[in-house]
């Protein structure tokens, strides 16, 4: 076995490594960029390299500085993680080349996986079932828009050398093919560094199911069951979950053994998924088409951990230092049934905008580190840390284990309301809706299972306004009574010796204006009202941030943070952002700044959509942006005339940064 491996990656990954390195008595060495001098990931490790500057090209993808820190460290072994060089055949030749051990397939796997049209020529052969399509070589415009002609709409275009869901496009009438694939090759040649893309028929109602696989060097491959990360947005997965619901004992050792023969015709070595489209036939039953291959490890490989009771990396490594695999396929079972829920920063129902800005509040669920438990949590950050434009927006993924599905969804759903985010939009509110949406809930499972629950899901109202309202004024309450003394004359409890007291709380909620009053009356009593509706009221702090709150004949158990002007309140039923406001400061608010057009998040500027003097219509688009290495597209927030460009093709925005103005129509 190692004694020493560089782990060239960050964040959550990077910590999951370091931590079955130390189990199993593995010196661990961490590289970081500028940005990350103070990382979790760094701290997690016995050593650290500086590598360069918080962009990726400058740091996490500079192949020869990253084996120069390995040789200076003495690092047996590289560990890529996923993203980044994980799949990259230069880099793990670069690292076979400097007598280090690349953990993770052989360089010629990867390069046979690595791009899409290739490896469907290879699974061809393998006779492992292929969706129809057409992946040419052959990448001129006129033809490719021929052959999605002939394959016949709906088709997706799909960047040869993907993943991620970058550089994909559904594409449902030939009047649209152009656009999709001008815009499907700038992603991929932003992303991947080469513009090849495939067509193939757009299965309807599809379902993705992976099989994770593992081949030693003695020529063994298994098979660990399945994955179904069906519940994607933009293409990029949500919710994952093992075993697939539904599945058969005969359809998954079907697909188990179409998944080994893949990998067994490229010699695969250590951890990787086959992933295949399925789609449910007349019968009931599953048809399945293979998809790609990862040759990685998989951002999802903890619900495979918490189902068969291993550690996946530890195979990793084993297999790595040249050992056969552990386990046979027929001693491998299946345990219960586990989901992962990805918490990241984003917004949604902005379109799910990646988000920036600083860990405020960050709890989590009690959870184990790794190891099999009910509740996991994989993470790379903590309390104060930064989410930077510059990386991925996932903050971490919450792992939870069941005797059943519907034990497990009881779980993630509890533990998902013990996770409070405050400083930057997240998904966790969303998650909550997924999970407890008709659809999931009966594992009615399919690619557009957001988009068909999209009333539901999408701009839900949180908590009622008069459960958000009762929590910011139990808080206000409660740091107020916190400066009592003994003293009569310093506590604020509102008596009057006439009448009752009046207190006044303006609020703003989901970008509208409200006004609640707490009455004190002379007994003591409290009443809570917003405009014509009252409600009895008490509070009582029981810690710092927690407030037993009655409402009516309803009792809650509120948790409140405040920063300033922005409240957060979290209840068991959901949460809520509001923001506390002065009437006086803000008696200008509410003037619509209506001719300004500002960047959603911070980015580049890929194209502008139309000129100075164009009229445009509300919702037009009128610029693509790019953020971390996805395109958003800007739309009009209006009717009006396009009166001038403020920025450039090319040009970085921040958040909130004034695209163009729009002049009244002319």
């Amino acid at each position: 076995m190692f004694k020493k491996i560089l782990i060239a990656n960050r964040g959550e990954i990077a910590c999951r490594v370091a931590a079955t390195a130390r189990k199993l008595g593995i010196r661990t060495v961490a590289v970081y960029s500028d940005v990350d001098a103070d990382a979790r990931h760094v701290l997690a490790c016995d050593e650290a390299v500086h590598i360069g500057g918080p962009a990726p090209k400058d740091s996490y993808l500079r192949a020869e500085r990253i084996i120069e820190a390995a040789k200076a460290t003495g690092a047996e072994a590289v560990h890529p993680g996923y993203g980044f060089l994980s799949e990259n055949e230069d880099f793990a030749q670069a690292c076979d080349d400097a007598g280090i051990v690349f953990i993770g397939p052989p360089p010629s796997a990867i390069k046979a996986m690595g791009l899409k049209a290739e490896s469907k020529q290879l699974m061809e052969k393998a006779r492992v079932p292929l969706v129809p399509g057409y992946h040419g070589a052959n990448q001129d415009a006129a033809l490719l828009k021929r052959e999605a002609d002939r394959i016949g709409y709906p088709v997706l275009i799909k960047a040869s050398a993907g993943g991620g869901g970058k550089g994909m496009r559904a594409v449902s009438s030939a009047d649209d093919f152009d656009a999709a694939l001008a815009s499907c090759k700038r992603e991929a040649i932003n992303s991947f560094g080469d513009d090849a893309v495939l067509i193939e028929r757009y299965v309807t109602r599809p379902r993705h199911i992976e099989i994770q696989v593992f081949g030693d060097m003695q020529g063994n491959v298994v098979y660990l069951f399945e994955r179904d990360c069906s519940v994607q947005r933009r293409h990029q997965k949500v919710l994952e979950e093992a075993p697939a619901p539904g599945m058969t004992a005969q359809r998954r050792r079907e697909m188990g053994e179409a998944a080994v023969a893949a990998a067994k015709a490229v010699g695969y070595v250590g951890a990787g998924t086959v992933e295949f489209i399925a789609e449910p036939t007349p019968e009931g039953d599953l048809r399945f088409y293979f998809m790609e291959m990862n040759t990685r490890l998989q951002v999802e490989h903890p619900v495979t951990e918490a189902i068969t009771g291993l550690d996946l990396v530890e195979w990793q490594l084993r297999i790595a230092a040249g050992q056969p695999l552990p386990l046979t396929q027929g001693e491998l079972r299946i345990h219960g049934h586990a989901i992962e829920a990805r918490l990241c920063a984003e917004n949604p129902d902005a379109n799910f905008l990646p988000a920036t800005g600083r860990l405020d509040v960050y709890r989590t669920p009690e959870a184990a580190a790794f190891e099999r438990a009910d509740v996991r949590l994989d993470a790379g950050v903590r309390e104060g840390d930064a989410i930077t434009p510059y990386y991925d927006p996932m903050i971490a993924k919450l792992i939870v284990w069941g005797a059943d599905r519907d034990q497990a969804l009881a779980r993630l759903d509890a533990a998902l309301a013990q996770t409070h985010i405050v400083g930057l939009h997240t998904n966790v509110a969303f998650l909550r809706r997924v999970v407890n949406s008709r659809s999931f809930a009966r594992a009615d499972l399919d690619t557009a299972l957001i988009e068909r629950e999209r009333a539901v899901l999408f701009d839900a109202p949180p908590l009622p306004l008069e459960v958000s309202a009762a929590g910011v004024v139990a808080h206000a309450l409660a740091a107020e009574q916190a400066l009592e003394t003994a003293d009569p004359w310093s506590r604020r409890d509102g008596w009057r010796l006439h009448g009752a007291a009046l207190r006044r709380f303006d609020i703003e909620a989901q970008g509208r204006h409200h006004v609640a009053t707490l009455q004190r009356t002379h007994d003591g009593a409290m009443v809570l009202a917003i405009g014509d509706r009252r409600w009895p009221f008490g509070a009582r702090a029981r810690a710092a941030n927690l407030h037993d709150v009655t409402l009516g004949e309803q009792r809650h158990a509120l948790t409140v943070y405040a920063n300033g002007e922005r409240i957060a309140v979290f209840a068991a039923e959901g949460s809520a952002q509001l923001q506390e406001i002065d009437p006086i400061a803000h008696a200008a608010d509410g003037a619509l700044e209506g001719g300004r057009l500002t960047a959603p998040m911070p980015g580049r500027v890929i194209a502008f959509l139309a000129k100075v003097g164009d009229s445009v219509k509300l919702g037009q688009p009128l610029a693509v942006m790019e953020a971390m290495k996805m395109e958003h597209t800007i739309t009009a927030p209006r009717d009006g005339m396009v009166a001038e460009l403020l920025y450039a093709a090319g040009d970085q925005v921040s958040e909130g940064g004034e695209l163009l103005r729009l002049a009244a129509p002319a």
